[in-house]
């Protein structure tokens, strides 16, 4: 595992993480138990802290970043990532929170200061600008990102199915 420290801050590792070799988790990174890092990511906390909570999942080639504190931030932008997240491929989040319960499609890039709330569908390829907030339980898609529609049942029960899905697989990688 590509795990090191940033500046004596080491990153915290839950009870059955798996990162994949390839991938840096680097600095002040907190890692829930189940979660997973695919190949190819990069979660940096140097400048500030990153927090993935339980059961989330980082898939192939995402980038995880935060904003240092400066002037016109005097806190900067942590990225706190909640529980059953599914981050799909080769993803940007920067800065930004995204509560539990979420899926972010492929491709898709969150920017400083956005919010996520719980049950958030991000279609693939999308935008959230900085500081925008999306409310659960939509779709939301577009460069920026847009409110489609409701999402449906099947779509809300599919967090937690894609969620246990990577659990399942990165125990298959633990082995």
């Amino acid at each position: 595992m590509a795990i090191r420290p940033y500046q004596n801050k080491l990153p915290t590792i839950g009870h059955k993480v798996y990162v994949d070799e390839s991938a840096a988790v680097i600095g002040d990174v907190a890692l829930g138990d189940d979660a997973s890092v695919w190949p190819m990511c990069s979660v940096r906390g140097d400048v500030n802290l990153i927090r993935i909570g339980a059961r989330s999942n980082i898939q192939d080639g995402t980038i995880v970043h935060v904003t240092y504190p400066h002037e016109s931030i005097p806190g900067g932008h942590a990225t706190v990532i909640g529980d059953d997240v599914t981050v799909g491929h080769q993803c940007i989040l920067h800065g930004c929170t995204v509560e539990s319960l979420c899926l972010i499609g492929m491709g898709s890039s969150i920017l400083d200061g956005a919010v996520l709330r719980r049950g958030v569908f991000l279609g693939a390829g999308s935008l959230v600008t900085e500081g925008k907030e999306l409310e659960g339980g939509y779709l939301w898609m577009g460069r920026p990102a847009k409110k489609v529609r409701a999402l449906t049942a099947a779509e809300k029960a599919w967090f937690e199915y894609s969620a246990k899905h990577y659990v399942k697989l990165k125990n298959d990688y633990l082995k």
